[in-house]
């Protein structure tokens, strides 16, 4: 068969992590299928050498373009594929094949980006419904997803086809950089520090968290260990976040919280390595993969309560209630000081890390497009 697959976001954080793998995947095994890989140059050098079935399919237009919905259909009648598989929530608006979409989460539908018109998230709205009813099958990246997608959509539940993320490669291939502690120096990090890494966005929780690290931080201010702790929150630039600025002035915790913004990926895995414990009090994820990554460098995680992370994390973090100040402190407390705790939690973190395969969720991709192709109707289920 041949499979045509959009990597135009191969770059990205989360979806760029699923579409890297994946595709790494599919190409360690020869079983016959085309790949028509859909974006440009740069895309492909996301990922390992790939063999002679991989073609690159030109298309620089942004992936949302009036010329993707329009021209790109044309290119894939064109070249004959069987099946496109678009590793996001949109779609062409015409598909000449089986579609196949994965939905990572409903972040853009259950909380839109600020300042966009009312008109425009219609548009997103009405572009996704008309996607996820086109496909042939939906993969969601958590059982959670999967039922926010049947109750917001509508989607039959038997259309959905239920794959985790796993750790990304680069965190297993690679060795940790050398001269860990010369690298938090160059960053002035010399106190025990308390992490979080992912993007700035309204469902992360971040005004609570930095004023639960601020109630935490009282607590501990005569601990022998932690009285200058710091909470450090690496990914997106905050300078646009007026919202997190305030929340630092107002819990009065200048000098101990820092936004060190994008590091590279070896130097993500010192923080992660070096981190007294990583938080994560997300109000909403598909899946939730920092918390994953930090696992496996072993580091206690404090994540939430709600939304996909009890399935994915289960008894390996402790939970709490990511809308608590009070219960996001106490938890902050209790990780950094509790021993056998924190053991526990390092210990069932590198195992819950061993149970995600990216391996096994390409397998069951590629499943899913046999049977797609095939013409296997969906079979009725209940979650």
């Amino acid at each position: 068969m041949r499979v045509a697959i959009d990597i135009r976001r191969a770059g990205d954080f989360g979806i760029g992590t699923y579409i890297r793998n994946i595709v790494n995947q599919f190409a360690r095994t020869n079983d016959g299928t085309e790949y028509l890989l859909i974006g440009e140059q740069s895309h492909v050098d996301q990922f390992d050498p790939l063999p002679e079935n991989f073609t690159l399919l030109e298309y620089p237009s942004d992936p949302g373009s009036f010329h993707t919905h329009m021209h790109l259909p044309y290119l894939l009648h064109k070249r004959g594929v069987d099946l496109l598989h678009m590793p996001w929530f949109y779609a062409p608006a015409v598909v000449p094949s089986r579609l196949v979409i994965t939905v990572h989460d409903l972040t853009d539908i259950l909380t839109p980006p600020p300042g966009i018109s009312a008109t425009f998230q219609a548009g997103r709205l009405y572009f996704a419904r008309r996607a996820l009813a086109r496909a042939d099958r939906i993969l969601a990246v958590s059982h959670s997803s999967k039922r926010d997608l049947s109750r917001v959509f509508d989607v039959p539940e038997g259309k959905i086809e239920v794959v985790y993320n796993a750790l990304d490669e680069r965190f297993v291939r690679e060795p940790m950089p050398e001269g860990a502690d010369r690298i938090l120096e160059r960053h002035a990090v010399t106190d025990p520090f308390v992490l979080y890494a992912g993007n700035i966005k309204p469902q992360k929780n971040l005004p609570r968290l930095i004023e639960a690290f601020a109630v935490a931080k009282g607590e501990l201010r005569d601990h022998p260990k932690y009285s200058n702790l710091k909470l450090l929150l690496i990914g997106d630039s905050a300078e646009e976040h007026s919202d997190l600025r305030r929340a630092v002035l107002r819990s009065r915790v200048q000098a101990d919280v820092r936004f060190l913004g994008f590091v590279p990926h070896p130097v993500l895995r010192v923080f992660y390595s070096r981190a007294s414990a990583f938080l994560f009090p997300s109000l909403y994820e598909g899946f939730g993969l920092p918390p994953l990554e930090a696992m496996a460098h072993g580091a206690p995680v404090l994540t939430s309560s709600v939304s996909s992370l009890p399935e994915v994390f289960s008894q390996a973090a402790l939970l709490t209630n990511p809308e608590n100040i009070f219960e996001i402190a106490r938890g902050i407390r209790q990780i950094l000081t509790e021993d056998v705790l924190r053991e526990t939690l390092v210990r069932r973190g590198y195992e819950l890390v061993q149970k995600y395969s990216w391996e096994r969720s390409a397998e069951q991709v590629r499943e899913v497009y046999r049977s797609v192709v095939a013409g296997e109707r969906v079979k009725s289920s209940v979650l």
